[in-house]
Order: C-alpha cells, then structure tokens, then sequence
C-alpha cells in the first residue's frame, strides 16, 4: 500500500514590483522620446515600468487626467509611482489627481517628482530600474536639479 505524501499548500510568491514612472509632458512626442531615452539609459538591464503621458486625448499639445491615471495603473507593481512633470498644467492636472478632488484613484504612493524633465527622468528610470525604493527614485530626480553643465 502506497503511503500518502502529506498536504503541503502552495503559497504564492511575493509580488518583488519595483516603483513605477509616469512622464507627463503637453508633447505626446517629448514624453514617448524621453521614455525612450532613459530607457537606453539602464543599459541592457531589465528596465522598471515605466510610461509616457503626453498630450491631449485627441492628439493636441496639453494634458490629459485620462491619459496621466490610465499610465499611473500600469506604471503601478505596489512599490509606489513616481511622476515627473514637465511644466504647467502637467503639474497641476496631477496634483489634481493626487488630492482625491479628482473622482479616479490613483496606485497608493504616487508622488510628484520634483525635478528637470529630462534629465529627472533619466535619474528616476534608471534607479527604479536597479529596484531602488521610492524615496531613492524620487531622490534621484531632484538630484538631477543641481547638475552643473558648465
């Protein structure tokens, strides 16, 4: 007679996210070029998810609350969401999103970076990509602020 394995439950393994970036510009192209930039960044590691928001729903040049949520939900794997504007109503439209004024819900610890455009965005994507913590990735943006070019 076969003897019974005893009944061991299978547990699922720990979601290992990394934080996630949104770049919100009014430019649809600046904000998917920029995406691209900083992912060549990270190298040939695996880049952190990150997502361009830029420009109107129908195409034009401005914001889109729509378009910075629905980014925001993918960019979100529960380490927290770190959003790089680059000027204006970028700012505003997310903020508005962040103060619950707004009726969508955007991922827990999202924050507003505080940072240039570009070179921020560089600084946020590669040290989310080596799987810093939120407060590095947004620290890594500001940084940003203070390099010198000449």
């Amino acid at each position: 007679m076969a003897v019974a394995e005893p009944f061991v439950a299978e547990t699922a393994a720990p979601k290992v996210g990394r934080v996630g970036v949104v770049l919100v510009s009014h430019s649809r192209e600046v904000a998917e070029s920029t995406v691209e930039l900083a992912k060549a960044m990270v190298g040939s590691g695996d880049v952190a998810p990150v997502y361009a928001a830029g420009g109107t729903d129908d195409g034009r040049v401005g914001t889109s609350a729509e378009r910075i949520h629905a980014a925001a939900l993918k960019a979100d794997e529960g380490k927290g969401v770190a959003i790089l504007c680059d000027m204006g109503s970028a700012v505003l439209t997310v903020q508005a999103l962040l103060s619950g004024t707004d009726d969508r819900t955007m991922p827990a610890d999202t924050r507003i970076v505080d940072a240039p455009f570009v070179e921020g965005a560089v600084g946020v994507v590669v040290t989310a990509s080596v799987g810093g913590d939120l407060d590095m990735v947004l620290a890594a943006g500001e940084d940003a602020r203070n390099y010198r070019k000449g």
